[in-house]
């Protein structure tokens, strides 16, 4: 069984993990190269990567690939794995030279996972890699607007980062064997599958990753300084109208800003702003003064955040959510082969 799994899944691995080996080579061979980088000259060290087309395209393929591994995983080994033997009636043929279901179906998953596993702790050799742009950014040296700026923690690079990589990857397995034996269509179960891990890689860090966390308060006063957005009213034709709408920079490095609000002096939120402020746009120094008048009037600006130190608590936490869902669909799996097929 285990000679037969090989031959069945040899060609579509070799393509993953030997893209996923020479990718971990490439890091391994540049990774010093970032540090020294950044322990030389971290004040400069953004402007010195923004320059290096090299570590950047590594950057921006490996955050990539850690994203496309589940769903290559998922569609290509998974789903197929079962479907493709129930589509054929070659599953009828391996039934009757006495091995049963359950050991059919155990190695057939066991290698397909040990490889998944493989290729999904690419994870980890990125996140080894980007240890100095963390560092750098917890160190507020990040300016800009570049992805590589981006706090790890941040949903748009939280997936392809430490332990949830590798996690997800197992569960895509799991979703694509799934759907493989309830539809018994390959085409079918491959389409599904991919919809389901892309819909849970955009989902879970909006849903489920603010909620692992214990989330920080703060209060910041309202000045020149902390504001970085205002919107107001008005148009053309009718002037300048009051502030709608502040926002402020979150003076915490490497930190995710889950919301932030606007609070009068009694701590009740602004749905209307002082009518005084629709005098406010006269220049910088007359914004500037309404803004020091904002903060006199015991106006603030109210944030909750998840500060970065947590980054690895969430990791663990998602990732033992995740191979708990993987291990449920792989119960599930086991039953229904038993039971129905």
């Amino acid at each position: 069984m285990i000679w037969l799994t090989w031959r069945q899944l040899r060609l579509s691995a070799l393509v993953v993990l030997t893209t996923v080996a020479c990718f971990a080579i490439a890091l391994a061979a540049t990774g010093p190269q970032l540090a020294n980088m950044f322990a030389e000259a971290p004040e400069d060290f953004f402007d010195q990567l923004g320059i290096d087309d090299t570590k950047q395209a590594l950057f921006d393929f490996g955050t990539g690939l850690v994203y496309a591994v589940p769903a290559l995983v998922g569609v290509f080994w998974g789903a197929p794995m079962v479907a493709r033997e129930l589509e054929a009636g070659t599953h009828r043929l391996v039934w009757t030279q006495s091995v049963t279901r359950t050991r059919w179906l155990a190695t057939k998953l066991g290698l397909t996972a040990l490889a998944g596993l493989a290729a999904g702790l690419v994870g980890l050799a990125l996140t080894w890699w980007c240890a100095p742009i963390d560092d750098a950014i917890a160190g507020g040296y990040s300016e800009g607007g570049m992805l590589l700026t981006v706090p790890r923690l941040n949903p748009v690079l939280f997936g392809a980062r430490g332990l949830v990589p590798a996690a997800m990857t197992l569960l895509a397995l799991a979703l694509g064997v799934t759907a493989g034996l309830l539809l018994r269509r390959t085409v079918a179960a491959m389409a599904v599958t991919l919809v389901a891990v892309v819909g849970l890689q955009v989902a879970l860090p909006q849903l489920v990753q603010p909620h692992l966390g214990d989330p920080v308060a703060l209060d910041q006063e309202i000045s020149e300084e902390t504001i970085r957005g205002i919107m107001a009213g008005g148009g053309p034709g009718s002037g300048p109208g009051p502030f709608q709408r502040l926002e402020a920079d979150l003076e915490k490095p490497g930190a995710w800003l889950l919301s932030q609000q606007t609070v009068d002096p009694s701590g009740a939120v602004v749905d209307e702003f002082p009518a005084w402020t629709t005098d406010c746009g006269g220049g910088r120094d007359a914004m500037a003064a309404c803004l020091d008048r904002l903060t006199d009037e015991g106006y603030r600006q109210q944030m909750t955040y998840l500060p970065a130190s947590q980054f690895w608590r969430i990791q663990v936490l998602e990732t033992a959510i995740l191979v708990l869902l993987a291990g449920g669909l792989t119960g599930f799996c086991f039953w229904r082969i038993r039971r129905d097929l």
